[in-house]
């Protein structure tokens, strides 16, 4: 293993030429023909080539970073595995942000000509790489970073960004944690989940008319968040929770559940989850003849849920945080322009864009990259997005949050109105 000091991205510049070169060597060496010795160590010089081969990369990113007329920029999110969807829009949103600010004639921080760059890592939506790739952009020397996708990996890398001082701002994190921390630099373009549990909880009570609600979450930090503060807001309303249960992810655990909430006889039932156990449990309740409206939060607003569900995904409503696409102010002209390069927007790519442009405008705005210059220029921006009016509380979290719901009808979600705070 090399010792930290001598990986190329930690170099002096004058230095770091050379000590990449000398990567390079060492992996044109490694691929050479192998004596039987050779041979025999082929497990260890795979190891070895994967390992230089990283420090490449790292090489090559850090010059760019290191650059005095390049800004870097740092998008994380799951760009591999069966979330890549969203991270990929998250990531194209940036690039767009990032490509029109390159467009524009003059583009100057501290009287010097700039432009920006993005340096994208994946999470694969695991809290220890999200980590982990907080730690490599911070060591890569990027001024502000988007991200994450998710409160899972938004909280624990949130921590090692407010350490180094380095600006986050999240498209789609909804954990009320990741903002209440304390941490100075952490931002969101998005609705929280007390914003979300209040405006659902309204709606329950005040608007289906709901008076004994059952309450259920699937046991993930996101999803019984919500579903402790929709209860909370449901007394608060004047309704009464007759049942305040968690779902198991197995199949006879959720049996038993509809079973013990069909007893309970709620006028509604709540779910704070993802659409994975939401499927399960609407189908156990529809079997057992119940026709009870079932509300969920973000979780269970997704095709998949209407895919898994079926039939029994009829008339089931769910709320997202935020404003549909066509509802947003510049909503037909960003989808005019990320279309045709991207293709379809999936979910986070305008509030990806606008969390992109909120970074650059107040850099703009302190004259500086430096995050200690613009950071306090950043926590008093208010400016026009694609979603809306992009300003921030004490805390970091958007002044104002939407949240729009939606029901099934016909195999599609249709919305039903929007709330905004």
């Amino acid at each position: 293993m090399f010792p930290r000091d001598y990986a190329c991205g930690f170099l002096v510049p004058s230095a770091k030429v050379n000590r990449c070169a000398g990567v390079l060597e060492a992996a044109r060496i490694a691929a050479r023909p192998k004596t039987l010795h050779q041979n025999r160590m082929a497990p260890f010089l795979k190891i070895g080539v994967i390992l230089l081969l990283s420090l490449l990369a790292a090489c090559g990113r850090t010059s760019m970073c290191d650059k005095p007329d390049v800004v870097c920029i740092g998008s994380v999110g799951p760009l591999t595995g069966p979330l890549s969807y969203l991270g990929k829009d998250q990531e194209n949103g940036v690039q767009l942000a990032v490509d029109e600010m390159n467009a524009r004639p003059v583009l100057t921080l501290g009287g010097r000509k700039v432009r920006f760059h993005l340096t994208s890592e994946d999470d694969q939506g695991d809290p220890k790489k999200a980590a982990s790739a907080a730690q490599t952009l911070i060591d890569t020397r990027v001024k502000g970073v988007i991200g994450y996708t998710d409160s899972t990996t938004s909280v624990p890398a949130s921590k090692i960004y407010s350490e180094a001082g380095v600006p986050q701002i999240s498209p789609s994190t909804t954990a009320t944690a990741y903002t209440s921390q304390g941490h100075k630099t952490t931002f969101r373009v998005m609705t929280n989940q007390h914003q979300q549990a209040l405006a659902l909880s309204d709606f329950a009570v005040n608007k289906m008319g709901a008076k004994r609600v059952a309450v259920i979450d699937d046991r993930t930090m996101s999803g019984r968040e919500l579903a402790d503060d929709f209860a909370k807001s449901v007394v608060m309303a004047g309704g009464e929770v007759v049942q305040r249960a968690d779902a198991d992810d197995k199949s006879d655990a959720i049996e038993m559940l509809a079973a013990s909430t069909k007893n309970k006889n709620p006028d509604l039932i709540f779910y704070g989850g993802t659409e994975a156990r939401a499927e399960i449990l609407v189908k156990q309740l529809r079997s057992l003849g119940m026709k009870t409206l079932f509300l969920g939060g973000d979780g269970v607003q997704t095709d998949g849920f209407i895919r898994l569900a079926g039939k029994d995904a009829e008339e089931t409503m769910a709320a997202s945080p935020g404003l549909p696409l066509e509802g947003m102010p510049g909503g037909k002209a960003f989808k005019a322009k990320y279309t045709a390069r991207y293709g379809a927007v999936q979910s986070h790519a305008p509030y990806a864009y606008d969390a992109a442009m909120a970074l650059m405008t107040a850099m703009q705005k302190a004259d500086s990259a430096d995050p200690a210059k613009y950071l306090p220029v950043l926590a008093r921006l208010e400016m026009n997005g694609v979603s809306g009016t992009v300003a921030f509380d004490q805390n970091g979290d958007i002044k104002t949050g939407a949240v729009t719901i939606y029901r099934v009808k016909n195999g599609k979600w249709e919305v039903v109105e929007t709330i905004s705070k």
